[in-house]
């Protein structure tokens, strides 16, 4: 009764299973239910003692009873508390639930003695400052409920997005952004056979139209659309412009899971990631987010080359990286509390912008600059190296 799975037990009650709810209510008070197992328990082993010593005297002498005793212990220890119960813990449905029928008329009819066994107890243990109405319910914290999934039977895949669900509480929208010095966008202030140009090659399915600068972004304008504004026979800026949706601002820091409600919301599948004083950090779309539940969505024939295997071991990084991807993809555990990006750790950690390479060591990572141009890191070779703790020293 003790050791069956309560969350399985809810859902066989959902399911309409009559020991299930036989059980659950006994459950409910679990006070009483130990009471009337152990008064069953004690005075079914002190029958039976006392019926064995009684038989021990009739037919042998007195002499017997410490026999009979000794005899009765190793009886009961073997055949009535190690193999039951042991058979209990280990199937506990099959016994709790036939045992259900028994319990419940029995905890009717030693309900006089069951109240005041359990008065008695539940006395004596508030003396101790336990107060039994405190007693927390049974409920799975996120991180129980984390490693129940990684310890079932569920599949991989499922495993990693039902991971990725619960990875939204702590992720927000700067861990997935593309950065600003990333996007590509079409100049309003260009020609129209330019721009016209620059769509053919851009393959977006949101593409960002500014002015002068990625700062000064319009809207976006959507696959759909630039497939209608494509086919013009004559295309112009005026009608560019009408096809154009605005732009959709997002403060920093916004937890994914409050972005995907308001890309509900709003009907929206892309927007723009602004600091406290309304300049552009980055842009965010549906896409981003769903990968976090569901991995990685490409729809390209080639895979990106950001991440490079080295024949030594080591690996050649492109500087842009969310470090989140990185740790994700080679099974790496780098700090993401600081920057997002591998070039924004580096450069922190470093405290300035080198004129040259260097190498730095974040705990057991070893980062070394490849190419540093426009004031970042564009590529990074990266190792992990062992450490020796304080323990293998004294060991040595």
């Amino acid at each position: 009764m003790m050791a069956i799975n309560r969350y399985r037990l809810k859902h066989l009650v959902k399911e309409r299973n009559k020991s299930a709810r036989r059980v659950t209510k006994l459950l409910e008070r679990t006070d009483r239910l130990l009471g009337v197992i152990l008064i069953g328990n004690n005075f079914t082993h002190t029958l039976a003692t006392a019926i064995a010593t009684v038989i021990a005297i009739r037919i042998w002498s007195e002499s017997a009873v410490l026999a009979v005793t000794v005899f009765m212990t190793i009886i009961m220890i073997i055949f009535a508390e190690v193999m039951p119960k042991t058979i209990a813990a280990l199937k506990p449905e099959s016994i709790a639930f036939p045992a259900s029928y028994f319990l419940k008329p029995l905890s009717k009819i030693l309900s006089p003695l069951v109240t005041l066994v359990t008065l008695v107890s539940n006395g004596v243990t508030k003396l101790f400052g336990i107060n039994l109405n405190d007693a927390e319910k049974e409920e799975l914290k996120p991180e129980e409920l984390r490693t129940l999934l990684q310890t079932s039977r569920v599949p991989k895949r499922q495993e990693n997005m039902l991971m990725g669900i619960f990875d939204m509480d702590h992720l927000s929208v700067n861990d997935v952004m593309i950065p600003k010095n990333e996007i590509v966008g079409i100049d309003l202030k260009d020609d129209i056979q330019t721009i016209v140009k620059n769509l053919n090659k851009v393959r977006y399915t949101y593409i960002p139209l500014y002015k002068d600068t990625i700062d000064n972004i319009s809207g976006f304008l959507s696959s759909n659309r630039k497939a209608d504004f494509l086919s013009l026979e004559k295309p112009s800026k005026t009608l560019l412009k009408t096809l154009v949706e605005n732009p959709l601002f997002i403060p920093e820091n916004t937890p994914l899971s409050i972005q995907l409600s308001n890309f509900q919301l709003e009907n929206r599948r892309v927007g723009l990631i602004v600091d406290e004083y309304g300049d552009i950090e980055g842009l965010v779309t549906l896409r981003d987010i769903l990968e976090i539940i569901v991995g990685e969505i490409t729809s390209d024939s080639l895979e990106k080359m950001d991440i490079m295997p080295q024949a030594d071991g080591t690996f050649m990084l492109e500087g842009s990286m969310m470090i989140r991807d990185i740790n994700r993809r080679i099974d790496w555990d780098l700090p993401t509390d600081g920057p997002k990006t591998l070039s924004g750790l580096i450069l922190e950690t470093a405290q300035s912008i080198p004129e040259s390479n260097v190498g730095i060591t974040i705990g057991p990572y070893r980062l070394e600059t490849v190419l540093i141009k426009d004031n970042v890191v564009k590529m990074a070779k990266a190792e992990r190296i062992e450490l020796e703790t304080d323990e293998e020293e004294e060991e040595d």
